[in-house]
């Protein structure tokens, strides 16, 4: 019996063994919370042997309760309360950083546990898009020291010096300001321009319309007079100058040295604008053209033309008064794109109406497989500010069109709300305004 009682033991003990050899996650998964920052959780990782991978989903327990039978009192293990799944967004040699809808409950010391790591598809399927999984991790960015202004638009060109593939910024406080790329990823202000006090700005755009360094396109709403103008700025040596006005709304389209300018006459029917126009040169001065596309009502800014669908299909691409993307197909049915609600901080009050001016939505790469860049602002439960409305952060989703699906690649996480991004030849640039009202440029490569 004796021997029996021994044998038994040493099998539960190599039973044991084996289980925790095959599964490390099991002896060594729990992490501890050293830091809450908002919805971020500073993970303390020195101490695990377990491979923690970006994407990662984990949870929090934020309470234990051991569970005895009553008539026995054999403690039958441990009862957990979790926090809401979170996912890893940076990993560090001695911390992670995950992310999680809320931290309400959560304290500094209490623990996390990861769940499996999710594979990462280089394409991702219809089927995989429906699912309610995270997207691949985040794209490389670069982040430029904060500007002490809240941007509101953003672009590139070059306007200082031929090549000099300038930062162009539009502040809520009517500053344009052309920037050049220093060191340490600092921006170094160059030119700049105040708008009439009697202007509320909305947008920005440039490019070359006329031979030579690239013009500036401020759209602005007056409020006196209730209506929507396109203010044309140019670099006269070595200063910004107001060269010419538009009446319409101007918006640009396309990435880098492949960029155009379009404009649309506001108010066609009530709040709604007219189709686009392709801007031009004139006998020396700036026009609409005939050129022109379709944009179903919807302002320039959540919109864009491409061959989405496949080469010569010039799909349109729109943010719908929901927020959601649709995407018209050539036989004219839609796509929609699901759950990505592309919100937007700017707005202007005209007549009775607000008017929402989404952030712009970027296409690039190859007909037929084109990638899409849309931006989607989390909402602030429950509190509102003047400057940032009901918003807090923003993301940048990059999304294809695959087996009649706008479906979601992978996400880039920001800190601050987003109110427009730019496309150029290398990267997509997003103007965050963080929490303290102070600016970031970020540029996301392609």
């Amino acid at each position: 019996m004796l021997y029996i009682y021994y044998m038994k033991k040493i099998f539960i003990s190599l039973s044991l063994l084996f289980v925790f050899a095959l599964y490390p996650a099991l002896s060594n998964a729990q992490l501890a919370v050293v830091k809450i920052d908002e919805k971020k959780i500073y993970l303390d990782t020195s101490e695990t042997d377990v491979k923690i991978q970006k994407g990662q989903p984990f949870k929090i327990i934020l309470s234990s309760e051991k569970l005895t039978n009553p008539k026995t009192g054999k403690e039958l293990g441990n009862i957990y309360q979790y926090s809401p799944v979170g996912k890893i967004i940076e990993v560090q040699p001695l911390y992670a950083i995950g992310e999680l809808p809320h931290t309400t409950g959560i304290s500094i010391g209490q623990e996390a546990v990861l769940e499996e790591p999710i594979a990462e598809p280089a394409v991702v399927s219809a089927a995989a898009a429906t699912a309610e999984s995270p997207a691949a991790p985040a794209r490389p960015k670069i982040i430029y020291a904060p500007i002490e202004q809240e941007i509101i638009s953003v672009t590139e060109a070059d306007v200082s010096a031929p090549g000099a593939k300038n930062v162009i910024t539009l502040s809520e406080d009517k500053q344009v300001i052309v920037w050049t790329r220093g060191d340490d990823n600092t921006l170094k202000k160059v030119l700049s321009y105040k708008l009439s006090d009697s202007a509320q700005p909305i947008t920005i755009s440039a490019a070359p319309v006329k031979e030579g360094l690239a013009q500036i396109f401020v759209t602005v709403y007056l409020p006196s007079s209730k209506r929507i103008s396109t203010w044309v700025l140019e670099n006269k040596n070595g200063a910004l100058e107001h060269t010419d006005s538009l009446p319409y709304f101007v918006k640009e389209q396309g990435c880098g040295q492949n960029k155009t300018i379009w404009a649309q006459a506001p108010f066609v029917s009530g709040k709604y604008p007219g189709n686009a126009r392709q801007v031009a040169e004139e006998e020396g001065g700036i026009t609409v053209s005939k050129k022109s596309f379709p944009t179903q009502r919807n302002w320039l800014t959540g919109v864009a033309q491409y061959d989405i669908e496949k080469d010569g299909s010039e799909n349109l691409l729109y943010t719908s008064s929901n927020g959601t993307l649709r995407l018209i197909l050539q036989n004219g049915k839609r796509v929609q794109s699901k759950d990505l609600f592309a919100s937007s901080p700017n707005r202007v009050k005209y007549k009775q109406e607000i008017l929402k001016f989404y952030p712009s939505v970027q296409v690039f790469g190859p007909h037929g497989d084109a990638t899409i860049a849309a931006v989607e602002n989390d909402a602030k439960l429950g509190l509102l500010s003047k400057t940032f409305g009901q918003y807090q952060s923003g993301k940048i989703h990059f999304l294809k069109y695959e087996n009649g699906l706008l479906a979601v690649q992978n996400t880039t996480p920001m800190d601050g709300v987003v109110h427009d991004t730019a496309c150029s030849d290398q990267t997509i640039l997003a103007a965050e305004v963080l929490p303290s009202g102070n600016s970031r440029i970020v540029e996301i490569l392609k």
